[in-house]
């Protein structure tokens, strides 16, 4: 249950009730934070069913729009587009989270909002398009990362109707097929024999995965150490298995007195925590 959460749609209205902002995705944020014994914990903050989009503003040829959303015990966040003649785009992404929730922040050293900014990494999309990304996408700034996917999201609509053409995120745009350069095994001569149907290929299972070594400091002592080879086996439609190759991955976390947290970041939208 990984990335379980509440999908949220904002249809923001301008003074004649025609749609100006529109936006449907998920997202949910992973924080650290010190405790009142000084050890650091790692906290889940979702959005519930009870999110309110007050402030959030159409946006002109003058003026930035802004998606802004409120959701559980003080927490907030908001992003602000700006246009040109020809396309808008993401600006500035704001993250408050507030320590006063005894629910996700029990014992937290730091009473009270702490808003985090940063630079949103939406690319210009062409005016009338709606932007789409489906796969996973993270952004991470000072002991918080925050977690979007199934993005759907068109800033500056025109004429109160959403576009029909999607502008999609990389990660959603498939890569091509793999060029097979031709060899004596797959040219075949021309000729007038009638040929037998190629026979049915069993498909390649998949290899077990490599062993990767993975390991944190607290200053300059090793404290975890994790020696381990990961498959993920994804329930679909159609399962899908996955090896996390350790050439390509990533270690970071935290080691406490009573608790240590070991992240693995594949680099490519694959996220695990233990």
């Amino acid at each position: 249950g990984f990335l379980q959460s509440y999908a949220v749609e904002v249809d923001v209205k301008d003074a004649s009730n025609a749609t100006c902002l529109y936006a449907k995705w998920m997202m949910k944020f992973l924080i650290k934070y010190e405790t009142n014994s000084s050890d650091y914990k790692n906290t889940t903050l979702d959005l519930s069913s009870g999110v309110t989009h007050n402030g959030s503003v159409c946006g002109s040829d003058t003026q930035a729009a802004l998606l802004a959303v409120q959701f559980g015990e003080g927490h907030s966040w908001s992003v602000n587009f700006t246009k040109t003649n020809e396309t808008y785009q993401g600006d500035l992404v704001t993250f408050t989270y507030n320590t006063n929730d005894t629910v996700a922040f029990p014992d937290a050293k730091r009473k009270g909002p702490v808003t985090i900014v940063m630079k949103d990494t939406m690319g210009p999309v062409q005016l009338n398009n709606v932007f789409v990304c489906h796969n996973t996408e993270f952004l991470e700034a000072e002991n918080v990362t925050q977690i979007f996917w199934n993005v759907t999201v068109q800033a500056f609509v025109q004429n109160g109707t959403i576009g029909r053409k999607e502008s999609r995120c990389r990660a959603d745009t498939p890569t091509s097929a793999p060029t097979v350069l031709p060899t004596t095994a797959n040219v075949t001569a021309p000729s007038t024999t009638t040929l037998s149907p190629a026979p049915t290929t069993t498909p390649k299972p998949v290899e077990n995965p490599d062993t990767g070594n993975y390991s944190l400091k607290s200053g300059n002592k090793t404290c975890l150490l994790a020696t381990v080879g990961l498959q993920l086996n994804i329930s679909q439609d159609k399962p899908l298995l996955i090896n996390i190759n350790p050439k390509t991955t990533t270690a970071d976390g935290t080691c406490g007195n009573t608790t240590a947290t070991l992240r693995l970041n594949d680099g490519n939208s694959t996220l695990i925590g233990f």
